[in-house]
């Protein structure tokens, strides 16, 4: 995260200094991002729910999967969420809310039909995980540096069409220039790199923390096989929202190299079973 920040810093200077804007930028970018900041923090839930086409659900809608996540909730020591539930029949699922007191943990009806009990507790105790280790909190948070990245690399390429012939500060300004168009080719790339390399490590935090709270490695193990075995995506997947799901909602993106893992969502789920097997 140290690094994320100084990475975002380093944009802004260069692309003020090419410019020619000093500091002027520089506070622009801060404000931009405070208010993205601010309106992420609180309401990136809610967007998040909608965009999935999620539904919350009370007690006596499926009291099964409320007394599961009870139980856990407890062992845990954390406050019951919210309970969503998508209609579709694909098996996955995934927590969002900026802290255990704002949580929602999401299934998809798939998932309740297609697991068995103990694969339940498995993956709602993985959602529950990232709730604990505050992953929603971060993601939420990093998703708001690459979002950053991408709009000051944007705001920089348009200014330049707008940009005076300035023949005095030409020279001083041509490295900052070149180094400048670079950054704002590069910069997005290499910040959703870093934003995916965060969520695959945090899933197998997640992992390792669910298995320690139910104390049944293998629940979580048999319900990754049976969710990546499953042949269709998800209706409402979508880039956006793909790295909160426990596996890839998108089917059939397999990791074939070390280059082309650098942009999957999720670390290999056949690693993560043997991890968890291993337990």
């Amino acid at each position: 995260m140290i690094l994320f920040v100084i990475f975002i810093s380093t944009i802004v200077y260069v692309f003020s200094r090419a410019l020619g804007y000093g500091l002027s930028f520089v506070g622009f970018a801060l404000i931009l991002s405070g208010i993205m900041s601010i309106g992420s923090y609180y309401y990136s839930d809610k967007l998040v729910l909608a965009m999935s086409g999620a539904k919350e659900i009370q007690k006596k809608d499926n009291p099964k999967l409320f007394n599961t996540v009870e139980n856990l909730c407890i062992g845990a020591g954390l406050p019951e969420p919210k309970i969503y539930i998508v209609d579709d029949p694909s098996p996955n699922a995934f927590a969002t809310g900026r802290s255990p007191n704002h949580s929602v943990v999401c299934v998809t009806q798939g998932l309740l039909d297609t697991l068995n009990q103990t694969e339940q507790e498995g993956v709602i105790a993985h959602e529950l995980s990232h709730v604990k280790n505050y992953d929603t909190r971060l993601m939420g948070i990093v998703a708001i540096l690459v979002g950053f990245a991408v709009i000051i690399s944007d705001i920089f390429l348009r200014s330049l069409w707008f940009r005076g012939n300035d023949r005095e500060n030409s020279n001083a300004q041509s490295v900052f220039l070149i180094v400048g168009i670079v950054f704002a080719i590069l910069s997005p790339i290499a910040a959703t790199l870093i934003q995916l390399s965060i969520s695959r490590k945090r899933e197998f935090l997640a992992d390792a923390s669910g298995a320690l709270l139910t104390r049944y490695p293998e629940g979580l193990a048999s319900a990754l096989e049976k969710i990546s075995s499953y042949p269709r995506p998800l209706k409402n997947a979508n880039n956006a929202t793909a790295h909160l799901f426990i596996i890839n909602p998108f089917k059939g993106k397999e990791v074939k190299s070390w280059f082309s893992g650098l942009f999957d969502t999720h670390p290999p789920v056949k690693e993560r079973i043997k991890i968890l097997r291993s337990m």
